[in-house]
C-alpha cells in the first residue's frame, strides 16, 4: 500500500485532518511565492481562512502570524522570496558547534575550544 492509499483511507475516516492538513499546505505554500507583496497577501488570506475554520490550533497560529506579519516579512524579506536564500548554513553550523560542545562535556577553556572549532571547520 502506497502513501496515497493510506491518505485516502485516514481522510475518509476523518475529514476534519485532511482539512488541516491542505491548511497546513497551503501555509507551507506560501514560502513559494516570488515576491513579498504575494507572500503578504497570501499571508493575510490564510490568517482570515484560519480565523473563520474556528480551529484552536490554526486560530493560535494565525493570531501569532497576524501579530508578527511585519516582523517576518522584514526578516524573511527579498532574501528568501526573491533570491531563495535562507540561514540554513548558519543552523547547520551552529549545530555542528553545540554537538561538538556536548561531546567536550562542557567548554572550560575559551580559548581552547575557539582553537579547536577553528581547526575542524575552518
Amino acid at each position: 500500500m502506497n502513501q496515497k492509499q493510506r491518505d485516502d483511507i485516514l481522510f475518509e475516516q476523518y475529514p476534519a485532518l485532511e482539512e488541516a492538513y491542505h491548511h497546513t499546505m497551503e501555509f507551507r505554500n506560501i514560502y513559494e511565492a516570488k515576491a513579498l507583496l504575494n507572500a503578504k497577501e497570501r499571508f493575510e488570506c490564510w490568517i482570515t481562512k484560519s480565523l473563520d475554520q474556528q480551529t484552536k490550533e490554526f486560530n493560535t497560529v494565525a493570531n501569532s502570524i497576524q501579530y508578527n506579519l511585519n516582523n517576518i516579512l522584514n526578516r524573511t524579506g527579498d532574501s528568501v522570496f526573491k533570491t531563495r536564500n535562507t540561514n540554513a548554513n548558519a543552523e547547520s553550523f551552529n549545530s555542528k558547534i553545540k554537538l561538538f560542545r556536548a561531546n567536550l562535556r562542557g567548554v572550560t577553556d575559551t580559548t581552547f575550544f575557539l582553537f579547536r572549532l577553528h581547526n575542524l571547520f575552518a
